[in-house]
C-alpha cells in the first residue's frame, strides 16, 4: 500500500537526503563497478550480460538480444504482502502470458515502506548494475537519476505504443517525464484529496459532508459532530510527519486553489506566505478535534476510529478504503462514504507507482516489452482492482472495479486538472521535501505556524 508503513517516515527522510547528495555521485561515479555491500550481494542477478555504455552515460547495447532471444528481465519492487503483492502477481502473470519467451526474475526488496528498495536501487545505479526496471514513484522523485543521465528516453520505444499518449491525462504524463522526456511508465493512481466519513456519525450530527465548501468550513462541521455525538471530529495520526503534511497540502489545494498549490510546490513559499500560513493555521484549528492519541497511533490505527464510529472524518489517500473493504458490515454508501476534500472538487491530487527504464540496462528489449505491457489496458485492468487503485489510462473498463473505485475512475476521467503530490515527492524534489517533512515534524510538536513557515521556506534554499 503506497505510503502505508509506520517506518516510512524516518527511513525515507534518511534516504532522500542520501539520494539527493548522491546526485553528484551518480555523475561522478558513473564508471564504478562492483560495490560489495549487502545490497549488491542480495541483488545479484541470474543473468550475466556484456554491455557497452556510451561515454556520456547513454544507451546500452546488449549483444545477442533479439525479439526471439530476450535477456532475462529483472524487476524489483517492495510489494511483498497484502494488496500490493496480489496486484503485482496479477501483473506478472499477465506479462508471462503475453511474452512466454521472456524469463522474468522477480527480485523484491521488502521493508521500510519502500525505503530499503530505494537504497538498493541507488547503489545499483551508482555501480552501473541496475535491474531491468523497478517500482518507483515518478515525478521529481526521479529527478536525481534524470539529472545524472541515468534514465532512458522512452517516448518512441514505449510511449508511442498502445495509444498511451492519448489514454493518459496530462498530470500523469507530466509526472512520467520529470526532465521533459518520458523515462517511466505509471501503472496506477492513488488519490490524495479525499475526505472519508462514517455515515452514521455525520447523519447523527446533522452534517452533510458534500455541503462543506472549503477546508476552513470543516471546523464548524467537526464542532457539530462533537456537540451531537460521542465521536471526535477527525481521525488523525501525528506519529510521523507525512499524514499531517498530506492534510496540509489538501487544505492548501482546497482553500487557495491549484495555481497557489503548484507555486508552493515549486518553492515559492515566501511569495505565497498568506496561503502557506493560512493552511497551517487551519490544520492547527483541526487539532482540537483530533483523537487524543493522535501522537501515538499509526495512520491505520487512526483509520479504525472511522470504522468503529469513534471519528467522523478522515483525510487520507484512497489506500484507506482498502481497510474498509476488509470489514464485514462496513459497506460503501451505507456505512462509509467519501467526497473530494472541501474546495478541491474537479481536481485530482495523486500519487503513482511506475516502472522506469534505466540506461546500462541488462535486457533492453525485454524491458521495452515489459514497460509497453505496463502501459496497456490489460496490465492496468489486472493490477489496479487488486491494489485498490485506479488505472492512469482513462480507457480501462470498469467492470472489475468496485463501486468506490468506479467513482474515483469517473472523477479522474472528468477532472479539470491533476496535481502531483507534494508529500510523496511527485511535485517536490527529494532535498526540499526532506526539509518540508522536518518542518512538519516540528509543527506537530509545538504547533507554531510562524516557525513552521520559516522552516518550509528554508527547505527550498
Amino acid at each position: 500500500m503506497t505510503g502505508s508503513e509506520d517506518s516510512h517516515e524516518a527511513s525515507r527522510r534518511t534516504y532522500l537526503k542520501t539520494v539527493t547528495a548522491g546526485t553528484i555521485g551518480l555523475t561522478g561515479l558513473a564508471g564504478c563497478t562492483g560495490g560489495g555491500g549487502s545490497e549488491a550481494t542480495t541483488t545479484t542477478t541470474d543473468a550475466t550480460t556484456e554491455t557497452t555504455e556510451s561515454m556520456d552515460g547513454g544507451d546500452t547495447t546488449t549483444e545477442g538480444e533479439s525479439s526471439t532471444d530476450y535477456k532475462p528481465l529483472e524487476v524489483q519492487h517492495w510489494w511483498t504482502g497484502g494488496d500490493g503483492n496480489k496486484a503485482v502477481t496479477a501483473l506478472f502473470e499477465g506479462f508471462k502470458q503475453k511474452y512466454p519467451d521472456i524469463k522474468l526474475k522477480e527480485n523484491p526488496v521488502p521493508g521500510g515502506g519502500g525505503t530499503n528498495l530505494h537504497t538498493v536501487i541507488k547503489k545499483r545505479v551508482l555501480n552501473n548494475n541496475p535491474p531491468s526496471s523497478w517500482q518507483a514513484w515518478p515525478g521529481k522523485n526521479l529527478q536525481p537519476f534524470v539529472e545524472a543521465g541515468k534514465l532512458k528516453d522512452i517516448g518512441d520505444s514505449v510511449w508511442s505504443k498502445n495509444g498511451m499518449k492519448d489514454a493518459y491525462l496530462k498530470g500523469p504524463k507530466d509526472a512520467a517525464k520529470p526532465g521533459g522526456k518520458f523515462v517511466t511508465v505509471p501503472i496506477n493512481i492513488h488519490r490524495l484529496n479525499n475526505l472519508f466519513y462514517n455515515k452514521k456519525v455525520v447523519e447523527k450530527a446533522g452534517v452533510d459532508p458534500a455541503s462543506i465548501s472549503k477546508p476552513s468550513d470543516l471546523v464548524a462541521a467537526m464542532k457539530k459532530v462533537e456537540n451531537n455525538t460521542d465521536a471526535v471530529g477527525m481521525a488523525h495520526s501525528t506519529k510521523h510527519p507525512w499524514p499531517t503534511l498530506d492534510l496540509w497540502e489538501a487544505v492548501l489545494l482546497g482553500e487557495y486553489g491549484r495555481n497557489t498549490y503548484q507555486a508552493v510546490a515549486e518553492g515559492k513559499i515566501a511569495e505565497n506566505q498568506q496561503a502557506v500560513k493560512g493552511a497551517l493555521q487551519t490544520v492547527k484549528d483541526y487539532k482540537q478535534y483530533f483523537n487524543e492519541d493522535n501522537g501515538s497511533v499509526s495512520w491505520t490505527e487512526a483509520n479504525t476510529k472511522v470504522i468503529n464510529g469513534e471519528a467522523a472524518f478522515y483525510q487520507q489517500g484512497d489506500w484507506a478504503a482498502g481497510m474498509y473493504r476488509g470489514q464485514d458490515g462496513f459497506e460503501f454508501g451505507t456505512h462509509w462514504d467519501q467526497v473530494s476534500f472541501p474546495g478541491s472538487k474537479g481536481v485530482y491530487a495523486f500519487n503513482m507507482d511506475s516502472f522506469p527504464f534505466p540506461k546500462n540496462n541488462p535486457s533492453p528489449k525485454a524491458t521495452e516489452k515489459f514497460l509497453q505491457y505496463c502501459g496497456s489496458v490489460d496490465a492496468q485492468e489486472r493490477f489496479n482492482p487488486k491494489k485498490g487503485s485506479i488505472p492512469p489510462r482513462t480507457d480501462v473498463p470498469k467492470d472489475e472495479f468496485g463501486p468506490f473505485l468506479q467513482r474515483q475512475m469517473d472523477d479522474f476521467k472528468n477532472s479539470k486538472a491533476q496535481v502531483p503530490s507534494i508529500t510523496h515527492g511527485l511535485a517536490v524534489a527529494p532535498e526540499p521535501l526532506t526539509g518540508m517533512k522536518d518542518a512538519t515534524a516540528t509543527f506537530t510538536s509545538d504547533w507554531n505556524v510562524d516557525k513552521t513557515f520559516q522552516q518550509m521556506k528554508q527547505a527550498f534554499n
